[in-house]
């Protein structure tokens, strides 16, 4: 039998964003293949009749659904769609009781259960189930539509492959065998570190303080992450970070590699100046080269902005809504 673990979940508003009164919200808990419970916030416009189109919303990589992730649930459900907004596994107020840990496949699975949960859900039609996955969730989104045939659309926002840039490094810098190898050995040392002292030890979240010296992208996650603009007490980046062998398995796991056989949409949108443009740029030249179901795949850059632009909008109301939701309403008719 299917057991849920008992949650503690906050019932005040505590997002990074106001609250809509064109939504009802809700705080409601599923559990994936592996036996973890995920927390996540459900929105359902007001009013609405009927059995509603559902989306499922994750991201960005070790944030919480009370920044970012939220927003977007929100704001499509003012839009007419059902929406859920969920905690990855071993992340803010869903189960797992080894924190702050990431998989390719648990967090694919994550996806995947938050699409059993909307299409067993009364207020679902479970023929109109779609993603939204933004920043290294958007990478997990994709390969979570190449394998769950029952998603009908997916967008990816300012994504991250959390697979290259792990084995990669950031712009591919550190794309060696030899770099692989020294980022292995010192996970691996890392691992009976651990165990000798009974705890995992974090690798840190954003920077603070900024130093002068500080890449540009550094400077773009702290000013979300660690400002009132997207601080959140449960965010990894905005505190902690994952623990330092919280992503090892991502370094030999390409999550991408059978993206051109998605048959359903996708929509990738990204920032003209984001320093991790390049990867959704060459996620859709994988998605569509020598692929048969290329037609309903679309790339959409957004002039002028940078990454976290499109976590809230930045001071320019960059993300694209109206965009969404026609590309939602056409593909999960």
């Amino acid at each position: 039998m299917i057991k849920k673990e008992e949650l503690k979940l906050v019932t005040e508003w505590d997002k990074t964003f106001p609250k809509s009164e064109k939504t009802d919200h809700s705080k409601v808990t599923f559990v994936n293949r592996y036996g973890i419970t995920l927390a996540a916030d459900m929105y359902v416009p007001k009013d609405a009749n009927g059995k509603l189109p559902a989306i499922a919303v994750c991201g960005p990589f070790g944030a919480v659904k009370e920044q970012c992730s939220g927003l977007y649930a929100q704001a499509m459900a003012e839009r007419g769609f059902l929406t859920l907004a969920f905690d990855p596994s071993f992340t803010g107020e869903s189960g797992g009781n080894v924190r702050y840990m990431a998989s390719p496949d648990i967090n694919t699975e994550d996806f995947m259960a938050a699409v059993d949960f909307l299409s067993l859900h009364g207020r679902v039609n479970p023929d109109r189930i779609g993603i939204i996955g933004i920043c290294g969730w958007g990478g997990m989104g994709i390969n979570a539509a190449a394998l769950d045939t029952r998603v009908k659309a997916t967008a990816a926002i300012t994504m991250y492959d959390m697979t290259r840039v792990n084995a990669n490094g950031y712009f591919d810098s550190e794309d060696s065998e030899e770099a692989r190898y020294q980022k292995k050995a010192a996970m691996c040392a890392q691992r009976l570190e651990d165990l000798r002292k009974s705890e995992y030890k974090l690798g840190g979240g954003v920077v603070d303080p900024l130093p002068e010296d500080a890449p540009f992208f550094v400077a773009d996650y702290h000013d979300y992450y660690k400002t009132d603009r997207g601080y959140h007490a449960r965010s990894l980046n905005s505190n902690g970070g994952w623990n330092v062998t919280g992503c090892e398995s991502f370094v030999n796991q390409p999550i991408l590699k059978y993206s051109n056989e998605i048959r359903s949409a996708v929509l990738l949108v990204h920032g003209e100046k984001a320093h991790s443009c390049y990867f959704s740029k060459d996620a859709y030249a994988a998605m569509i080269k020598d692929s048969k179901y290329a037609d309903n795949k679309e790339l959409m850059i957004i002039p002028d902005a940078v990454h976290t632009d499109l976590y809230d909008g930045g001071d320019k109301g960059y993300i694209p809504f109206e965009k969404l939701e026609a590309f939602f309403t056409e593909y999960l008719k």
